[in-house]
């Protein structure tokens, strides 16, 4: 059902071409969750597939965390490893044990946006209306914006040096 292959990964490096064979392409337990995005399984952090939830630092990053946080609480996750990237960071397709995917899930909450680049699609659909508006710094990253997060960030840097 969900098996769009990304050809790049979400920071745009190439995936490892050629995979470690001892790396496991399952990984299953219970998940520490980073961020809207990420989590950790035993000690290998994995960075959701196919889509882009705000930095913790940034409007609404706390609530897709904790987002994320109420969906695997209890469970196990199974977590279906797509890739390695050059830095050893793991991307995979992660589901609860009833067959949720929490990439949908976290798109379907309206935490999370769908990145067509790397999931070929395949949560567009469970996009919310106006959650491109609502997540604006992801979307900026999507659409190479980077210098709104540069704007972002600064004001964030001044507002914190203030009396």
């Amino acid at each position: 059902m969900y098996g769009a292959k990304p050809s790049t990964l979400e920071d745009g490096h190439q995936p490892n071409s050629h995979p470690d064979p001892n790396y496991p392409a399952k990984i299953q337990g219970r998940a520490r969750i980073v961020d809207g995005d990420t989590i950790v399984i035993g000690s290998t952090q994995i960075r959701l597939f196919g889509i882009d939830a705000p930095e913790i630092s940034h409007p609404h990053g706390n609530n897709a965390k904790w987002a994320l946080v109420a969906l695997c609480k209890g469970h196990l996750v199974t977590a279906d490893v797509r890739a390695r990237d050059i830095h050893g960071r793991t991307v995979a397709q992660c589901r609860l044990p009833d067959g949720r995917d929490l990439s949908a899930e976290m798109v379907r909450l309206g935490m999370a946006l769908d990145w067509p680049k790397f999931s070929g699609g395949l949560y567009t659909e469970l996009e919310q209306a106006g959650v491109r508006k609502k997540l604006w710094l992801a979307d900026a990253r999507q659409k190479g914006r980077m210098h709104v997060w540069v704007q972002f960030e600064a004001r964030q840097l001044a507002n914190k040096a203030k009396p």
